[in-house]
């Protein structure tokens, strides 16, 4: 388990940082995750990702209730610093990259939850549904939902 685990901590961090959007919050959550994947173990016959994800979530989840603000995550754009890239270029990046950002908190969570899955992990609607425990429509139809409110809100904004 433990070096499936540690194969699975990148996809993990980025899955926490699609969920908090900030760097810090995302090493909390990841090491939260770790914490409890390793204290309470996996349940027999589950696929150690997909549970890893689950608990992932719904420690994100309890999070967020617990903070009752979603506007206190901050985003850190250092996750996304590559190498050097035009001056100009690299700001405009940042700011449409802060809008997609600030309109992804808009968004319900059901939706957020797809739509990170799918356009930031890359994860299938197969995977998705597997995941979340909902069928592929289901999937479908809240991405489908995701994307028009949220070129709806960047129009806007």
């Amino acid at each position: 388990m433990q070096a499936q685990l540690t194969a699975l901590l990148p996809a993990l961090r980025r899955f926490a940082w699609s969920l908090t959007q900030s760097v810090h919050d995302a090493d909390d959550l990841l090491q939260a995750t770790v914490e409890r994947l390793l204290s309470k173990g996996v349940p027999e016959n589950v696929d150690l990702s997909r549970w890893a994800f689950t608990v992932c979530r719904n420690l994100w989840i309890d999070e967020y209730r617990a903070r009752k603000i979603r506007k206190t995550v901050d985003v850190d754009p250092e996750v996304f610093e590559s190498g050097q890239v035009d001056g100009e270029r690299e700001v405009h990046g940042k700011l449409q990259l802060n809008q997609v950002m600030t309109a992804m908190k808009n968004l319900p969570e059901d939706q957020h939850a797809v739509l990170s899955m799918v356009a930031i992990q890359g994860l299938s609607y197969k995977d998705v549904a597997a995941e979340l425990e909902i069928p592929v429509g289901t999937v479908m139809s809240r991405l489908s939902r995701a994307r028009c409110k949220l070129a709806e809100l960047l129009a806007a904004g």
